[in-house]
C-alpha cells in the first residue's frame, strides 16, 4: 500500500471517531434523553369515612293501595232521578244525601214509615217508663225479677224496631270517602237490584249511581317471602311494627303507617305471603289501584356499621370496597354486606367505625396505589365511574 493511501485510510478513520465522539457527547448532555425518574402522581378520589349508627333492620316488598271500604251506591226503589247533589271527585261525609228521586209515587209510603216510627217511639217511651218502675219495685221486693226482665225485652225490641223505621225513612252516604265517576244522569230510571246473583251481576253497573271510595285512612296490601315471616312475627310480638310507602322510583315517600295483619296462608306458587298495612294517607298521595314499595321495619340495629352503597365493589371473591390507610395509599378489604337501603349499606363485617373508603375513582386503584382526596363537593374532580371500568380485584 503506498504512503498516500495510508495517510488518506488514517484520514478517515480520525473522522470517523470525531464525528462519533460528538454524537456521544450531544447524547449524554441532552436531557431530553435521559430516562425519567419521575413517581407516578396520586390519584385523585372521592372517599368518606364509615358511620356508626343505629339502623332499622327492613324487608321490602311490592303493594298495591286498596280502599278500606268501598260502596256503590244504588237505589232501594225504582223512581226518576231528578238532582244528583254531588260532584264527580268530591269528598263526601258519612249521612250526605247525594241524589234524590221523585218522592210523589212514595209520598204515601214514606208517610206510612215515619207513623210508623212515631208510634213505635212513644211506645218505647212508654215502655222506659215500665222498666224504672219495675226496677224501683224490685228493690222492695213487691214484684218478681221476672217482670223486669221481661219489660228490659221489650225494650230492646222497641229500640231495634225505631232503628228499623228510620232506616225505613232515611237514605245517604254510607261513610266518608270521595265519590267516582257518575254512572246515572238526572232524567234517568233508576232500579234497585232484583233476581238472582247472576242477574244483579249484569245490571248491576246500569243501576248504580256512583262508587264511594273511602281513602282516609287507606291500605296497602303487599307481599313478603315467606322465609320472612318468622322474623316479622317475632317482632309484631313486641309491638305495632311501622310500614313506609315509597313511590316507584323507591325514594319518594308517600306515607308512613303501621302492619295490621299478616295473611294466614301462603301462596305454594310464589312462596310469598300477602301483608296488609294501614295508612292514614293525610296528604292523599296514596291512591286506590296504585303500585307502591312498602318498607316494614322489623327492628332497629344499634352502632350498626354503614357506607354509601357506591363504595361496594364486587370481585371473584365476592364484595370489598379500598380503605384508605394514613399513608393515602389504599388497601383492599373485602366486607360482609347485611342489607342495602336506598343509597346506604350495612356492613357486616370487615369495616370499623371511622375508617375511610373511597365512594368514587375506583377504576384506577390497585393495592398500594398512593391517592389525593378530592372535593366530593366538585361533581367533576373524579370521573363518572359509570363511563370508566369498574373495580376490579387486582
Amino acid at each position: 500500500m503506498s504512503r498516500a493511501r495510508v495517510k488518506w485510510v488514517f484520514a478517515c478513520g480520525v473522522v470517523v471517531l470525531l464525528s462519533g465522539g460528538t454524537i456521544l457527547y450531544w447524547g449524554k448532555s441532552d436531557p431530553r434523553q435521559a430516562p425519567s425518574s419521575a413517581l407516578p402522581q396520586p390519584v385523585p378520589v372521592i372517599a368518606v369515612k364509615v358511620r356508626q349508627h343505629d339502623v332499622p333492620i327492613i324487608l321490602t316488598g311490592l303493594g298495591t293501595v286498596t280502599a278500606l271500604n268501598s260502596a256503590t251506591v244504588r237505589s232501594q226503589v225504582t223512581g226518576l232521578l231528578i238532582s244528583v247533589d254531588f260532584n264527580e271527585g268530591q269528598s263526601v261525609k258519612k249521612g250526605e244525601l247525594l241524589a234524590q228521586i221523585d218522592p210523589r209515587t212514595y209520598q204515601a209510603q214514606l208517610d206510612q214509615a215515619q207513623a210508623t216510627l212515631e208510634h213505635d217511639r212513644a211506645h218505647l217511651k212508654n215502655a222506659q217508663l215500665n222498666l224504672k218502675r219495675y226496677t224501683e219495685l224490685t228493690r222492695e221486693d213487691s214484684i218478681a225479677q221476672q217482670q223486669v226482665d221481661n219489660q228490659q225485652a221489650a225494650v230492646d225490641e222497641l229500640e231495634a224496631q225505631i232503628k228499623m223505621d228510620q232506616a225505613a225513612v232515611e237514605s245517604s252516604a254510607p261513610f266518608d270517602g270521595i265519590t267516582g265517576i257518575r254512572l246515572l244522569d238526572v232524567g234517568n230510571i233508576i232500579h234497585p237490584l232484583t233476581g238472582s246473583a247472576a242477574a244483579q251481576s249484569t245490571a248491576g253497573a246500569a243501576n248504580a249511581l256512583v262508587v264511594v271510595t273511602q281513602i282516609q285512612p287507606i291500605s296497602v296490601i303487599f307481599t313478603l317471602a315467606t322465609t320472612d315471616i318468622p322474623a316479622v312475627q317475632n317482632a309484631m310480638a313486641n309491638g305495632p311494627l311501622q310500614a313506609i310507602a315509597l313511590g316507584q322510583d323507591d325514594k319518594t315517600q308517600l306515607d308512613v303507617g303501621q302492619l295490621t295483619v299478616v295473611n294466614n296462608q301462603a301462596d305454594p306458587g310464589s312462596g310469598t305471603v300477602q301483608l296488609k298495612a294501614v295508612f292514614p294517607n293525610k296528604q292523599r298521595k296514596l291512591w286506590p289501584g296504585t303500585f307502591v314499595n312498602v318498607r316494614l321495619v322489623t327492628s332497629t340495629e344499634h352502632d350498626a356499621l354503614t357506607v354509601p352503597l357506591d363504595a361496594i365493589q364486587q370481585g371473584p371473591q365476592g364484595p370489598f370496597v379500598f380503605v384508605v390507610g394514613p399513608n393515602n395509599k389504599v388497601a383492599v378489604r373485602p366486607v360482609s354486606v347485611g342489607q342495602t337501603f336506598g343509597a346506604e349499606a350495612l356492613i357486616e363485617n370487615g369495616l370499623s367505625a371511622e375508617e375511610t373508603v373511597v365512594v368514587r375513582g375506583q377504576y384506577r386503584l390497585s393495592p398500594g396505589t398512593s391517592v389525593v382526596l378530592a372535593d366530593a363537593d366538585n361533581p367533576n374532580a373524579v370521573p363518572n365511574p359509570s363511563t370508566a371500568a369498574s373495580g376490579m380485584l387486582p
